[in-house]
């Protein structure tokens, strides 16, 4: 991994800011995959109770450049979206969007977070280094543009 070069700033998001998730997301998220959400999908469950919106910056832009939507309930949560610009990658926001996320975990007493993610997709690699086990496979959950299917696997940690 790349050294970060300047800390990585994360501040709570809210449905203004949007733009920014579906900048990023589009992004992020490439077409051939169809992992990403719509934009009233995303702004469908910012109002639901549980609901987060993290915004991160790489220290060096001040504008956003990734961001993670995650939903507690109960004593679970689950890392609905986690997205880093292309162009941003590599330079700790994502792992540190991942940290924030299980820092929030801890502190609001979660004893188990999940999450989802598209067989081959390279964040798998942070997700099992940060301690994250697959617990499951979904067939051909994910479906492209071109309607190519991918599964999806699913991972969870114990805290």
């Amino acid at each position: 991994m790349a050294t970060i070069e300047k800390p990585v700033n994360i501040w709570s998001g809210t449905s203004e800011d949007l733009d920014s998730v579906m900048e990023i997301m589009e992004a992020a998220f490439g077409i051939q995959y169809g992992e990403a959400w719509t934009r009233s999908q995303c702004a469908g469950i910012l109002p639901m109770a549980g609901v987060c919106l993290m915004l991160a910056d790489d220290g060096a832009t001040g504008s956003a450049v990734g961001f993670s939507l995650f939903r507690s309930v109960a004593n679970e949560s689950e890392l609905l979206l986690l997205a880093v610009s292309p162009d941003h990658r590599r330079r700790g926001v994502g792992r540190r969007l991942l940290q924030d996320f299980l820092g929030h975990a801890r502190t609001d007493g979660i004893t188990r977070v999940h999450l989802e993610v598209r067989d081959g997709n390279p964040a798998i690699h942070m997700y099992r280094h940060a301690g994250f086990e697959a617990i499951g496979r979904r067939r051909n959950y994910y479906r492209g543009q071109d309607g190519s299917q991918f599964d999806a696997l699913t991972f969870a940690l114990e805290l």
